[in-house]
Parts: C-alpha cells; sequence; structure tokens
C-alpha cells in the first residue's frame, strides 16, 4: 500500500469515527429531550406503586423515591450489586448484563437494574430489606492521609443522628455535580469504623486514576461540608461459628478487616484469628500501629503485612511476595478455618483458587469484591 492510500485510509478511519461519535451523541439527546415517555407506574412486590417520570434507569428512579437498590459501581453495568427481578415491562436483556447472569437468574428475570430504563409499566421483586435503607445526611468531622493515595474519612452523622449496621458493611457516597460532572454519582466504600459507634463512621477511601468520586474526594471534598449517603448495604460480616479468622485484603480493603476486628475483639479471643494484608511496597502500608496494638491485646490474633515489590532502599524484615504466595507459606491446611477477602477482582480470584486447592469449600469462603 502506497504512503497516499495510507494517508487517505486512516483519514477516512477517522472521519466515519468521529461521525460514529456524533451519531452516539445525537441518540443520547434524542433519548434525554426528545423521547418523552410520560408517567410510567413502578409495581414493586405486588404491592407497592410509584409513579415515576418514564426515561430513567430503574436504579435511578428508585433511589428517587428513596429505595436504593446496592450498586457499587455507580450504575456502569460492571458490578452486578444492583440485581431485581424484573417481572413485565423490563424489555429484552441486554449484552452489557448478559456476562453477570446465570441461567437461572435469565429463567427468572433477573436483571442490572442499572440498565433497565423505565420506559412503560414496570413490574418488579426486591428483597424487603432494602425498604429499611436509608439515606443520611451527615457533616465532614475529619480526613487524614493514610498514604500518598489513601485518606481517611470521618463523616458525623447529621440526620438520622444514628446508623445500625453490621461490621463488613457498605455504604454508597454521594458525589455532587463538580467539574465537568453534571449529575450526582454515587460510589460504595466500606465502613471501617466499629459497629458499636452510631453517631459517625469512617471510611477509607482510594484515589483511583480519573475516578469521579475519588477525585472528588481528594480534591474538593473539607471538613466540615454535608456530604449524604445511602445504606447500609452488603452481606459481608462475621459468620458466628467456632473457626479460626482468616482475613486477607489489600489496598482500601482493609476497611472492612478493621471494622470487623473492632467490633468483634471477643471472637478473636475465643476462635484465633490472621490478617494477611497485602502492598506493593512500604509506602502503601498503614494502619501499622493500630494493628500491632491490636495484636498485642489479642494473642490470638496475628497481623502479617507482605509486600510484593519491596523497595531496596526500604528496610523491610516481614513477609514478600504476593498476599497469595505468602498464605500458602502460612497456612499449613484450610480446616477448620473460615476465610474473609476483601481487595480487587484479581486478588479475590487469585485466593479463592488457593483456597480450594488446599482443601476449603466455597461455604466458609466469604469476600467483597471491589468493582
Amino acid at each position: 500500500m502506497t504512503a497516499e492510500a495510507s494517508r487517505y485510509l486512516l483519514e477516512s478511519v477517522i472521519v466515519l469515527s468521529g461521525l460514529a461519535g456524533i451519531l452516539a451523541a445525537l441518540l443520547v439527546v434524542a433519548e434525554a429531550f426528545i423521547a418523552d415517555y410520560g408517567e410510567c407506574i413502578i409495581t414493586i412486590n405486588g404491592q407497592k406503586e410509584l409513579r415515576v417520570r418514564g426515561g430513567d434507569t430503574l436504579l435511578n428512579s428508585l433511589a428517587a423515591n428513596k429505595i436504593f437498590v446496592p450498586s457499587a459501581c455507580g450504575g456502569r453495568g460492571t458490578c452486578a450489586y444492583c440485581k431485581v427481578k424484573v417481572l413485565e415491562g423490563g424489555g429484552p436483556t441486554l449484552p452489557v448484563e448478559e456476562p453477570y447472569l446465570t441461567g437461572k437468574e435469565r429463567q427468572e428475570g433477573v436483571r442490572l437494574s442499572c440498565q433497565v430504563k423505565v420506559r412503560r409499566n414496570i413490574s418488579i421483586e426486591i428483597p424487603e430489606d432494602l425498604f429499611n435503607i436509608r439515606q443520611y445526611r451527615a457533616r465532614v468531622e475529619r480526613i487524614r492521609d493514610l498514604t500518598y493515595d489513601i485518606k481517611e474519612v470521618r463523616l458525623a452523622l447529621i440526620e438520622p443522628g444514628t446508623i445500625r449496621f453490621r461490621a463488613g458493611q457498605y455504604i454508597q457516597l454521594r458525589t455532587p455535580p463538580y467539574g465537568n460532572v453534571r449529575e450526582p454519582v454515587y460510589r460504595a466504600y466500606s465502613i471501617s469504623s466499629p459497629s458499636q459507634e452510631t453517631d459517625a463512621i469512617e471510611l477509607v477511601i482510594r484515589l483511583v486514576p480519573n475516578g469521579i468520586c475519588t477525585t472528588w474526594v481528594f480534591n474538593y471534598l473539607e471538613a466540615g461540608q454535608e456530604v449524604l449517603f445511602s445504606g447500609p448495604f452488603g452481606n459481608f460480616y462475621l459468620r458466628d461459628t467456632a473457626a479460626e479468622m482468616i482475613f486477607v485484603a489489600g489496598g482500601s480493603g482493609f476497611a472492612p478487616i478493621k471494622s470487623i476486628l473492632l467490633s468483634a475483639p471477643e471472637a478473636v479471643d475465643r476462635r484465633g484469628g490472621r490478617f494477611f494484608f497485602g502492598a506493593r511496597s512500604v509506602r502503601d502500608l498503614f494502619y501499622l500501629e493500630l494493628m500491632r496494638d491490636y495484636a498485642s491485646a489479642h494473642p490470638r490474633f496475628e497481623f502479617i503485612p507482605a509486600l510484593s515489590e519491596p523497595h531496596p532502599d526500604e528496610p523491610w524484615h516481614g513477609e514478600t511476595g504476593l498476599v497469595t504466595e505468602v498464605m500458602a507459606r502460612r497456612l499449613a491446611d484450610a480446616s477448620n478455618k473460615e476465610f474473609y477477602l476483601c481487595g480487587s477482582p484479581g486478588m479475590i480470584q487469585a485466593c479463592v483458587r488457593l483456597l480450594r486447592s488446599m482443601g476449603a469449600s466455597d461455604e466458609v469462603i466469604f469476600f467483597d469484591s471491589f468493582a
């Protein structure tokens, strides 16, 4: 192919790509401003009816009526937390939903509520517990750096003035419009404070490059500001058994483990526990003094930090390697143990594979995967 032909082909691709982008933008505009679906009725569990303006997602329509379906990814269709059963009126399942639905779920009409548009009357089923989820108004009491890219945010409740939650659960923090962000966005963050403390919560938030909510937290949020959040959500909590507890986390996955440990010291004393925390280098470690004090107060607990890429100039005399490698060295077997994992999907998958190879059944592996 000649240079002129190559240039012509490249220019054609650029033009077509531009036209495709313009067409997509026009479709979004048409959906938002031209299409008028009028008033639609959402029937919930065959009993409750909501009258909403058609055109928005089912997730947003429910949230606007104070029914908060969990959504860790903020409605992007990547976490699959916002599943509801759509009995009628939801339209066909979209390709973006397919990877997150089992064959049984598809047969039962389960959908991702962030992907279902309310364009006609729709009938759904949701867990009754969701009616108890509330929206909270709080004031930022404190923000402090834990590492170069992780902050601890403490929120003092204003209205309601108290919250009840299980250690390990999460909330959805509302990011208001700022900069080029034109609409409020919700993101999920695990509560890191103990459940005995009901008038405030703490969050551990790690900066995500170009993340809408984390950018707001790191660059705009200040002590004294008021914020909104909904919750609590999630089924990641300590089970009441006699098995030894093995905790595994990376990065901000420390948050729910910290909450569980501080909320149930008697369980640690009775059952024993080990906490494997994976980080890249020394500068990624935090809460070390807290864990040293905790281990001193609870002799049956051991904190095991591990560095996968320790810097040669950093003094480090602890474990090295991936957290799964350290677990394989330190755990003789998986019998009479329960495993609580929190971190990235990749870390969770690697841990689950290891634990299964060691004989652990899925019934004793609990995890909270960050989308």
